[in-house]
């Protein structure tokens, strides 16, 4: 797989996993407009994240069942009418139904992350998974100082219809360069291909091993991301939106720094690698809990967790794709409706708390988690 195509994968999964998360900054604006409070506006994510789910266990599997190329144009322009409707919202159910959708198909990350492990040849493949998950995580991040600026600039709707635009260009990109790559196509209906995604848990403990260890990281993640808009945004800090997008550019430098995780887990350090990672992840909240007080100590703790996040979910991917060759688009969603519900959790738990217990209480909720995902992994490590 070339590197050029290796990094359109990754471009076209930034673009549209950011969907999912351009509301993180704009949760106050979106209360402020549909009269929404703060400690229940984290149900927007909640929402998106619920759809996510359901689409990684309804639309990823048929990556094994339908031919890639199609699948893949079609849901981008069906998201593009999902973030129309979002950016053109009247009421808070119009909005509610718009992000909905546009959870659900974002899942076309997940099918082109099974599609670039199916092109790579078994060398590359960690790397090719890493250079791909490379472009969902930073599309998360850059998702933050792309919504803060636009929202400056021209309010919180123009963002999703500017995404609307950049979708269908992409959709239009990807139908010309990807391969009409036609795999063994498995003889099961679709209700037995869905069954079948049960019976892989059940069959691999690296799968379940690695979903639970999805579900912590991400509850971890979105815990930070989902409430920081609300310290920063409020008194002392008071900063803009796009001031508060752009510490999304402090997790990228976390993300690009873990790319090379993939490459570690093709020589075989995989495990070595989870561990220091989840370490990272536990003693990046002691400089977040310092947000209100000191924004570089924010800046050092949001590049420890992202790095550490990132270095672990390439390296559960590298492991988990390398299983069953004909079931990589089920690993791969069956994996990541841990991640859906991880994150769905993280954002509805945050705001929650930050309504009870303020920024300390968050941040003590993120190192619980933590090292929670550190003593799993402790326990577990002999086993995957």
């Amino acid at each position: 797989m070339s590197r050029k195509v290796a990094i359109l994968f990754a471009i076209a999964c930034g673009l549209a996993v950011a969907n999912i998360y351009y509301a993180q900054p704009l949760l106050d604006a979106i209360s402020s407009e549909f009269g929404i409070t703060h400690s229940a506006v984290g149900i927007v994510i909640t929402i998106t994240q619920v759809c996510y789910a359901l689409g990684l266990l309804l639309l990823v599997p048929l990556g094994d069942f339908l031919n890639r190329r199609w699948l893949i144009a079609g849901q981008m322009l069906v998201s593009v009418l999902a973030l129309i409707v979002v950016g053109t919202a009247p009421t808070s159910i119009v909005l509610f139904i718009g992000i909905a959708v546009v959870g659900l198909l974002a899942v076309v990350t997940q099918t082109l992350v099974a599609f670039a492990a199916t092109l790579a040849t078994p060398a590359e493949r960690g790397r090719v998974v890493g250079v791909v998950t490379s472009g969902i995580v930073i599309g998360i991040l850059l998702a933050r100082t792309f919504a803060g600026v636009l929202m400056d600039l021209a309010g919180w709707r123009i963002v999703y219809l500017v995404s609307a635009v950049l979708m269908l260009i992409m959709a239009g990109v990807l139908f010309r360069v990807l391969p009409n790559f036609e795999h063994k196509r498995e003889s099961l209906s679709y209700f037995q291909l869905l069954r079948s995604m049960l019976a892989l848990f059940t069959q691999e403990p690296i799968l379940r091993i690695r979903a639970a260890l999805a579900l912590m990281i991400f509850t971890a993640f979105s815990i930070l991301w989902t409430s920081l808009v609300l310290p920063l945004s409020t008194p002392p800090l008071s900063l803009s939106h796009t001031a508060i997008g752009a510490f999304g550019l402090a997790g990228v430098a976390g993300a690009l720094a873990a790319a090379r995780a993939g490459r570690l887990a093709d020589q075989g350090l995989g495990q070595k690698t989870t561990g220091v990672a989840l370490f990272l992840l536990l003693i990046s909240w002691l400089p977040i809990s310092y947000t209100q007080h000191s924004l570089l100590a924010l800046i050092v703790g949001i590049v420890l967790l992202d790095l550490a996040v990132q270095a672990v979910h390439v390296t559960n991917q590298s492991m988990i794709l390398t299983l069953r060759p004909e079931a990589r688009s089920r690993l791969t969603a069956g994996y990541m409706v841990f991640y859906s519900i991880g994150s769905a959790t993280g954002s509805i738990a945050s705001t929650s708390i930050y309504a009870y217990s303020g920024w300390s209480g968050v941040c003590l909720l993120g190192a619980s988690v933590s090292a929670l995902a550190l003593l799993f992994w402790s326990l577990t490590r002999r086993l995957s």
